[in-house]
């Protein structure tokens, strides 16, 4: 017998690629239990699904950053709680300060959908009751209706897990221009914001000013203090565009809608997305 959950939850995080750098992700999560029934003549009812493993899911790897433990560039540190990580990449060296809870170290030397799939079910497994024989996981993107960049980033006056300084989100957008949708605009900015990490101006520092890390040549720095505790960031300028607002979707949406503005004065509608099925609209002209 095979029970299934499509669309269980979304995981939206980010991970440390070698070639690329760090990356913002979506990915939906579809569930599958083979197994036999149990006293309730189910295979688990759909309400433990949902609360054993979609809440699993989400403290395992939801906003946080994943990297990949193996890979011979990554090194680590603990100290008081506060993990460390210096990651060698080609567009070159991200340093992430955080408490520990905001990273997830994924014992592969890539991250991708199959290492965060073993990593879950390694997890997940010794959850299920006797009865389950085998979990199947799904993890897929959105499927593309437009254009779409990775981003990341971190709200440091959020009170949940967003707070984190480098999670992030696989993200649409669709831009109208007098109320027509324009492709040319949705793949510019696509473009712009491919593999981005977004930071706010207000948190940036001087190198001087970190604690646990020492920025480079050709990086910025950022650090704050946020409910779960202290949070650094070294990374290079060209993977960085620093806006003059928070990075909530609502701000980012008014930032792309008031930037087109400006550059080509008409009337835009902004319709930005943070990950799957939410967003929020920008208005400028």
């Amino acid at each position: 017998m095979i029970l299934f959950v499509r669309d269980l939850t979304v995981i939206d995080f980010s991970y440390l690629c070698a070639k690329r750098g760090m990356l913002g992700e979506s990915y939906i999560v579809d569930v599958e239990l083979h197994g036999g029934l149990d006293q309730t003549s189910m295979v688990l009812d759909f309400a433990l699904v949902k609360k054993v493993i979609k809440q699993a899911i989400d403290q395992l790897i939801d906003h946080k950053l994943a990297y990949p433990a193996r890979h011979p560039a990554l090194q680590t540190a603990v100290v008081d709680g506060t993990e460390k990580l210096v990651f060698q990449t080609e567009r070159g060296q991200i340093q992430v300060a955080s408490p520990s809870q905001a990273h997830v170290a994924i014992d592969a030397e890539i991250v991708d959908p199959s290492t965060v799939q073993a990593f879950l079910l390694q997890q997940l497994t010794p959850l299920l009751p006797n009865n389950v024989q085998q979990l199947v996981l799904t993890l897929r993107p959105e499927a593309a209706r437009s254009f779409y960049y990775h981003y990341s980033h971190g709200l440091k006056k959020h009170d949940g897990n967003c707070q984190r300084i480098a999670h992030g989100h696989r993200s649409t957008i669709e831009i109208y221009t007098k109320g027509m949708l324009n492709p040319r605009l949705n793949k510019a900015w696509c473009e712009r914001w491919e593999d981005i990490y977004l930071g706010s101006r207000e948190d940036v520092v001087e190198p001087s000013q970190l604690v646990y890390l020492q920025a480079q040549d050709d990086s910025y720095a950022f650090r704050y203090q946020a409910p779960q505790g202290w949070f650094e960031l070294v990374i290079p300028t060209a993977h960085v565009e620093i806006v003059p607002c928070d990075t909530t979707v609502e701000c980012l949406a008014q930032y792309i809608a008031e930037q087109l503005h400006q550059q080509e004065p008409n009337q835009y509608k902004v319709v930005a997305y943070e990950g799957v099925g939410k967003g929020a609209v920008g208005f400028a002209g």
